[in-house]
């Protein structure tokens, strides 16, 4: 008995102890910048400037049909994919945006890229751009995505947002942080446009 709770406490100190490393490097990872304009009950209102990205547009309508093969076509690129076999550094968060007619993910590029000095990826399928300049609600949450959890959580976005007057464009979309093996202090986004800069 006492060999058996050795051996659970040796496995649970070492569980603790590779999570904690998991989080450090977390904290260096580059995230897109923006700002907070205001804050709701449970929710913010952001302003994000232009960003270039690396999107793939995908027929997946949940989430577990477009996490993995997304994830794939992009690292793919950014881990030399491409046409001067270039490795460019991973930064958070990775979007998603899921829907009935054409869903896509994105990997937002880090600062000092753009179209123009970005290499050309080796796959077709993925495609380089410049988002525009954007107002944007933003729900936060922990734990593990899945498609009953985001469309929770957009209800939730969608619920409080009404409540407060505030006017919505275009599709609730899905942004996670942190890599599938982390498993503690996870962040997860649900974000939708917003006619913010016009009141």
């Amino acid at each position: 008995m006492k060999v058996i709770l050795l051996s659970v406490a040796i496995l649970l100190t070492l569980f603790i102890v590779f999570q904690s490393f998991m989080i450090l490097p977390s904290t260096k990872t580059e995230e897109q910048k923006y700002t907070v304009i205001q804050k709701g009950k449970d929710f913010e209102i952001r302003f994000y400037p232009a960003a270039t990205i690396a999107t793939i547009s995908s027929g997946a309508k949940t989430y577990k049909e477009l996490a993995n093969p997304g994830f794939r076509k992009l690292a793919g690129y950014i881990f030399g994919g491409n046409e001067t076999d270039t490795k460019i550094s991973m930064t958070a968060p990775v979007y998603m945006d899921i829907n009935d007619s054409l869903s896509s993910m994105s990997f937002v590029m880090p600062a000092g890229y753009n179209q123009t000095n970005l290499p050309k990826p080796n796959d077709s399928g993925v495609n380089i751009k410049t988002t525009e300049e954007a107002y944007v609600a933003a729900l936060r949450f922990g734990g593990f995505a899945s498609d009953k959890r985001l469309k929770e959580y957009s209800e939730k976005l969608k619920s409080l947002l009404e409540s407060e007057g505030i006017s919505t464009k275009g599709n609730y979309k899905y942004l996670g942080y942190n890599p599938p093996f982390r498993l503690v202090r996870r962040r997860n986004e649900i974000v939708v446009s917003v006619d913010w800069g016009k009141n």
